[in-house]
């Protein structure tokens, strides 16, 4: 598949939490200890048929990105 986005990173899905209407699907990038988490419908989700275990593509496309000192 093609895509606009710049950042396309190999991950595994760890967790997953459905609601009624929206899910939260957790991923370990591959080799790492790094988690990032992803918003979507359970329709999409269904959709995607995603499950634990699954191998995913993470690809993050940012309009904003922001800078904050710790």
């Amino acid at each position: 598949m093609k895509h606009g986005a710049r950042n396309d990173i190999p991950a595994e899905v760890v967790a997953i939490k459905r609601g009624s209407v929206m899910a939260q699907v957790e991923a370990q990038i591959v080799g790492t200890e790094y988690r990032v988490t992803s918003v979507m419908t359970v329709d999409s989700l269904d959709e995607l048929g995603l499950k634990e275990g699954d191998r995913v593509h993470v690809l993050a496309k940012a309009v904003n990105v922001l800078l904050v000192r710790p």
